[in-house]
């Protein structure tokens, strides 16, 4: 009785052998029908057709766009004098690789439409990543799309002076991620770039530097007017910063000891502070020589005597 459980009872293997054959010849019959079809290579030379046809519109619109880039990244370089040709380099290689990625996913959507794929699930899911990436990278990405278009609008360059925000220097470096500002006393601020809401640029025109001197009342103006020109003719030989020979405006204001003179002078960008020094001390210099007096606060004491009148003093 126990060795009844150990009998095996008889398998079905050879029908299931054939009904696999019979399936097997019936995939083989319909793939050599569908093969021997004229309309099967009908429809496959129109698709190779039309695969070709997106494939070479798709690699001209790459290659004018890059043309375009690259004509774009010229005209950058030859704009300014400070520019750096391997940021530009970097930046039209960054919008290059960013067209030819967007162009060739397109091209494969046209391509898996010419087979009638349905595009709405991959584009779902696109969708739903790049949805994903934005929120868990949102400071990433703006600060890399900032610092795109800072570089590639050409806000500043590396050398230039400028303010951001409550920070102003040099610039030493400009990144996708950030951008390293040395100020004049040493720190060196990194700031990143999606931070940067306002920014000044003292590098791309011509300064003004505003210089006010005072002479006494006593003094001739005509006379001191004509002292400070002959002075100021002389000082664009002694400094290169200065782009023309500085202007003598005239008076300014009348002030409480003295009379006050302005003075203006085109100099290059972000030299005013070296330029006003160097006007001070050469028209304090020529002052002295011609004994131009320059005003100073003065006390004037009444001395009164026991009997009479006031008797003045100074």
């Amino acid at each position: 009785m126990l060795n009844s459980y150990f009998v095996a009872e008889p398998t079905n293997v050879e029908p299931d052998i054939q009904q696999t054959l019979t399936v097997f010849e019936r995939w083989k019959d319909d793939f050599v029908s569908w093969v021997m079809n004229s309309q099967t290579w009908e429809v496959m030379l129109v698709a190779l057709i039309k695969i070709a046809f997106i494939t070479i519109i798709t690699r001209l619109a790459i290659f004018v766009v890059h043309r375009m880039i690259d004509h774009a990244m010229k005209s950058k370089d030859h704009a300014r004098i400070n520019v750096n040709p391997r940021r530009l380099f970097t930046v039209g290689k960054l919008l290059k690789n960013m067209i030819s990625l967007v162009m060739n996913f397109i091209m494969i959507m046209f391509i898996l439409s010419v087979f009638n794929v349905n595009l709405a699930p991959l584009l779902a899911g696109a969708g739903v990543i790049g949805l994903a990436v934005g929120f868990g990278a949102q400071s990433l990405v703006k600060d890399v799309m900032t610092g795109f278009f800072i570089i590639f609008e050409d806000q500043f360059a590396v050398g230039d002076v400028v303010a951001i925000n409550q920070f102003q220097g040099t610039v030493e470096m400009i990144g996708l991620r950030s951008t390293r500002i040395h100020s004049w006393t040493g720190e060196v601020h990194i700031v990143p770039n999606g931070n940067i809401t306002d920014v000044t640029n003292f590098s791309l025109n011509n300064s003004i530097a505003v210089v006010d001197v005072s002479i006494a009342y006593e003094e001739n103006i005509d006379r001191a007017t004509e002292i400070m020109k002959e002075t100021l003719e002389k000082l664009p030989e002694q400094n290169t910063n200065m782009v023309k020979v500085p202007q003598v405006l005239g008076v300014q204001s009348l002030a409480a000891s003295g009379i006050t003179i302005r003075i203006i002078a085109e100099c290059k960008p972000f030299t005013q502070a070296v330029v006003s020094r160097l006007i001070n001390l050469e028209v304090k210099k020529s002052l002295d020589e011609h004994g131009i007096e320059i005003p100073y606060p003065k006390m004037v004491t009444y001395h009164r005597q026991e009997q009479g009148g006031p008797t003045h003093g100074a």
